[in-house]
């Protein structure tokens, strides 16, 4: 049979950290529902950072056009789109929120009735980010593009960050662990197989409750359907020690310092349009429902309002948990002292063998008659050899790479995907489209001859450097402020990004 260390010290880890926790309970700090979400929240008014077909909206502009209100759950909440206008001269309008708190670890609970659906040219996202990206981290909850069905979770940071995905679902695939967004993978990602979790499936179910914890161990994704909800969600005491394995689970480790790479990040849901993923020339020209619509992105969702009217969030509510000490009865564990373990070194000791007459019993001296004879007494000394003795204690082999200081090996997964099918990874702030080191500049993005490209619309520029990077090209405009960027490890420029 074949035993795997590594697997084990895993195991011992996971188990450590789960009875550590069960000493603690995660206290409610922040509610956000119907009755303070849209004042807890601040509207971005202004560009789309991701160069989205999009016209996002203030507050009292958003309730005004109906696209934020009330949800048809009884303390639920609205977010959703222009769904009316045709040929909208600045983007179809829509809105991007961002919580006013900032959060450093903890436990974040959306429950969420529905959400943008799988349609076409859509880019929904919930998600996380702090200030000078990438510096402080980027958690991507839900995120997702166009008719896709099933999740990707992925966290972006600056250098230096690798992460494995133990204790992920094992249906979960790694597609990438090094979470640096100057890599050429552009951050870690974990992809889901589960056709219920985003999209179209997420809303037939009536959607479900998503929970991410961030410790300094690891921050990790689950995802509870409607009507499988553990109980203590529900009751607002949540276990997650208690729960299954998450969706997706990065573990920091050796690889990655989460303290230093992930801190002070606001809670953000937005509904954008085409951009730098939904609307890449290669990623639309892949999607065959999409290019039956239409032979562009923004063509499609310009002149389809109708299509569109699905594509809102309803959030029954936003829970954020800080980590404390249990609340239990006196004279329970949370209130139990710890021995602090000690270690003694054993001695090996000699000992000299007596008869065990002298050592037990009083000896007796018989006297005779006439004359008295004592025995000769000789005191016993033992042998203690000219060098030191050295004490020695046998151990058996233990791989100290696996048990004392486990390591994980971070397995490069293909993405089983057709190979005409391009992948993009994309940050809020930085894309990067990858495809085959042989693939030549897509043509997809050519408009057929009927038809004519606007001449606004920007073309994408592909630097090819083994392999082909997309940038964002243009210069900023005034009210994007400096936007110098810098360069990546693939020496491709990526821009500052955007600060609202």
């Amino acid at each position: 049979m074949h035993f795997s260390t590594a697997r084990l010290a895993a195991g011992v880890l996971l188990a450590s950290a789960s009875a550590a926790q069960a000493r603690f309970s995660y206290n409610l700090q922040v509610s956000y529902d119907q009755t303070n979400f849209f004042d807890s929240f601040d509207f971005l008014n202004g560009p789309d950072p991701t160069h989205g077909f999009v016209e996002y909206v203030d507050q009292a502009t958003a309730q005004q056009a109906g696209l934020i209100g009330a949800g048809q759950g009884n303390s639920s909440i609205y977010m959703g789109v222009d769904h009316t206008t045709v040929n909208p001269a600045n983007g179809r309008k829509s809105v991007r929120i961002t919580s006013k708190q900032s959060f450093t670890k903890g436990l974040f609970i959306a429950d969420i009735a529905h959400m943008p659906g799988s349609i076409c040219g859509v880019w929904p996202a919930y998600w996380m980010f702090g200030p000078e990206w990438p510096s402080s981290g980027e958690i991507d909850i839900i995120e997702g593009v166009n008719t896709q069905t099933q999740n990707a979770v992925t966290l972006h940071t600056s250098p230096g960050c690798v992460m494995s995905n133990t204790g992920s679902l094992a249906s979960t695939l790694l597609e990438s662990g090094n979470c640096g967004s100057g890599s050429a993978s552009g951050g870690c990602q974990q992809r889901t197989s589960d056709n219920q979790n985003y999209g179209d499936g997420f809303n037939d179910i009536k959607g479900g409750v998503y929970a991410t914890e961030w410790t300094s161990d690891h921050i990790a994704v689950w995802f509870f359907p409607r009507g499988r909800i553990p109980q203590d969600i529900t009751s607002g005491n949540p276990k997650p020690h208690t729960w299954n394995h998450p969706l997706a689970r990065f573990s920091g480790g050796l690889g990655c310092d989460i303290d230093s790479h992930f801190t002070n990040n606001n809670i953000v849901f937005d509904t954008t349009f085409c951009g730098d993923w939904a609307g890449n020339p290669q990623v639309w020209g892949s999607n065959a429902e999409c290019t039956a619509k239409s032979w562009s992105c923004q063509d499609y969702v310009s002149n389809h309002p109708a299509d569109f009217k699905d594509a809102f969030w309803e959030v029954n509510s936003v829970k954020v948990y800080q980590l404390g000490e249990s609340r239990g009865n006196p004279g329970q564990g949370n209130t139990s002292t710890r021995t602090k373990p000690t270690a003694t070194l054993p001695i090996q000791t000699s000992t000299l063998p007596l008869p065990s007459s002298a050592l037990n019993s009083t000896p007796t001296l018989i006297v005779p008659s006439s004359t008295l004879r004592l025995p000769s007494l000789s005191t016993p000394t033992l042998a203690i050899p000219s060098s030191p003795l050295l004490v020695s204690t046998p151990t058996l082999p233990i791989p100290t790479s696996d048990v004392l200081v486990p390591t994980y090996a971070q397995q490069e997964l293909a993405p089983t995907v057709s190979p005409h099918i391009v992948k993009v990874t994309v940050t809020k702030y930085a894309t990067q489209w990858v495809g085959s080191e042989s693939e030549e500049t897509p043509t997809s993005q050519v408009a057929p001859p009927s038809q004519t490209v606007p001449s606004s619309k920007a073309e994408p520029t592909f630097v090819r450097q083994g392999k082909p990077t997309f940038v964002r090209g243009g210069k900023p405009t005034k009210s994007q402020g400096s936007n110098l960027g810098g360069f990546n490890a693939e020496g491709s420029y990526v821009p500052k990004p955007f600060k609202a």
